[in-house]
């Protein structure tokens, strides 16, 4: 701003002009003063009752801001109040204990080997250390939605546990799923997966009848998303490229009272099959079929 002007050129003095309004706001000022202090003792005697409060405006506190927001919020539980048992197939050292994998148990039709070692890569690699693995894997997934999730075994027993306790398992803990984890130990050019239902079983200790619709169910979204998730078929040589298999001669199904599926999520004895078992980015994506699968199944 420019203070250049006549009014600076002027010789005159200023201080003259101003002293009628000093006066003025001397006599003023404590005028307001007083009428102020009688404005607030009235106006404090009527916040006593309540009357006159309301009428006298006040700074309104500052907004409350909420410090969470929506990516502080605890993620949805769609799961929650489920429970899923999944159910590694055999055992890492169940080769050490041959006379008790070998005893027979009740399966229902009949009676079966208590279980057995399992197969393998021609490189070695067990089908017990890639059930165990893919279930760690998917037991996270499913905790993650909620859900509560139990393993029939968690390398944590010398062998076992036999097919007819593996069914217990699931019962007692009134599942509202159960998924037994595997992989196949066919000829070599037979690859793929397949999943495998229980079939109507009503004889001896074994009932299966009020769960071969809801576990078929329960197979036919797994086998879907299995596929989805890993980029891969349906077994070419089991299930005629349905990737589905229904058996009545496997304790674990047959003793199930609750909606139960097995999954052979490839071929070990093939060589391209036996390379995505063995790749732990592939079975991250096993495990993640096989949980959309059992949520899709669980939230209807």
């Amino acid at each position: 701003m420019s203070y250049a002007g006549p009014e600076f050129d002027s010789p005159q003095p200023r201080r003259p002009r101003r002293r009628p309004l000093v006066l003025s706001l001397a006599v003023l000022l404590p005028g307001a003063l007083l009428g102020w202090l009688v404005y607030e003792g009235v106006s404090g005697a009527a916040d006593g009752n309540g009357t006159a409060a309301a009428a006298i405006p006040r700074a309104s506190a500052p907004p409350t801001v909420s410090s969470t927001t929506a990516d502080d919020k605890a993620p949805s539980a769609p799961l929650r109040g489920k429970v899923v048992v999944i159910d590694p197939g055999h055992n890492l050292t169940n080769f050490r204990h041959t006379a008790e994998i070998n005893r027979k148990v009740d399966i229902g039709t009949n009676r079966k080997e208590c279980d057995t070692t399992g197969t393998s890569t021609n490189s070695g690699y067990a089908e017990a250390k890639f059930t165990l693995d893919v279930a760690h894997r998917l037991r996270t997934l499913l905790e993650r939605q909620g859900a509560t999730v139990k393993l029939t075994q968690d390398g944590n027993r010398p062998y076992g546990p036999c097919v007819d306790e593996r069914a217990k398992i699931g019962n007692r803990a009134k599942a509202d799923a159960v998924v037994s984890i595997h992989a196949d130990g066919a000829g070599a050019g037979q690859r793929g997966y397949h999943v495998i239902l229980p079939g109507r079983v009503h004889k001896g200790i074994a009932d299966t009848r009020r769960i071969v619709a809801p576990s078929a169910e329960l197979g036919k979204l797994i086998a879907t998303d299995f596929g989805h998730a890993t980029h891969t078929g349906p077994s070419n040589y089991i299930g005629h490229g349905t990737g589905l298999d229904t058996r009545t001669d496997l304790g674990g199904l047959n003793l199930s009272k609750v909606p139960k599926v097995f999954i052979e999520c490839g071929n070990m004895r093939d060589s391209k099959d036996a390379a995505l078992l063995t790749s732990g980015a592939w079975r991250q994506k096993a495990a993640q079929g096989i949980s959309e699968g059992i949520v899709r199944f669980l939230r209807g």
